[in-house]
């Protein structure tokens, strides 16, 4: 039997491209395992009900070799269960020299092994940069100013006015923050923030 992988790491990726790919090298619809989940926690439930479906001489596709695992050592650890453990051969699609139904002498499984942790690797090291050019890109952003996560919440009407008469001493900071409708942490929060001759 021939089946068909696709991985996508969130659920807003759209998985198009691999299923087209599949789709042209004749795989069925019924045929093909489908997991929108990151591979960072790596909780594959249709992966694994492909696994317990596969029989030896089966042939698993993939679009591109970083579908197969998170890391370089998850790719190689599936590949070696794949071919070592099922008994099934593996197509990947973008690299046609990771073919196991090609060369099953010593050589071309050598060659085969040697590829696969070169394309590994290279994944890895691809993840690892797009992780650390976001990074560098966050950092360079709140040094400009750029704010992350959820808006501040607009002050209501009355808070330059209960945070005068709180910083005159005339009512206690809990009364000021009840007022305003905030938790005291907030409150003084948010008064630290504000220009003093604004308060």
């Amino acid at each position: 039997m021939t089946y068909g992988y696709v991985r996508v790491s969130t659920k807003e990726q759209n998985e198009d491209r691999q299923l087209t790919a599949l789709h042209e090298t004749g795989i069925t619809v019924e045929r093909i395992f489908i997991d929108k989940q990151s591979g960072k926690d790596f909780k594959r439930p249709s992966y694994k009900k492909l696994m317990r479906r596969l029989k030896k001489n089966d042939v698993v596709y993939i679009k591109s070799i970083d579908r197969l695992g998170r890391d370089y050592e998850e790719i190689l650890e599936q590949w070696r269960i794949l071919t070592k453990e099922k008994y099934v051969d593996i197509v990947v699609l973008d690299m046609p020299l990771l073919d196991t139904r090609r060369g099953k002498d010593l050589i071309g499984t050598f060659l085969s092994d040697i590829v696969l942790q070169i394309l590994s690797f290279v994944a890895e090291n691809e993840r690892s940069t797009i992780h650390q050019r976001q990074m560098e890109g966050i950092i360079a952003a709140k040094a400009r100013g750029v704010r992350f996560g959820r808006p501040r919440m607009p002050l209501p009407d009355n808070f330059e006015d209960v945070c005068a008469r709180w910083r005159l001493g005339e009512i206690s900071g809990s009364e000021a923050a009840r007022t305003c409708g905030m938790a005291l942490s907030t409150f003084r929060y948010r008064a630290s923030l504000t220009n003093a001759s604004s308060c």
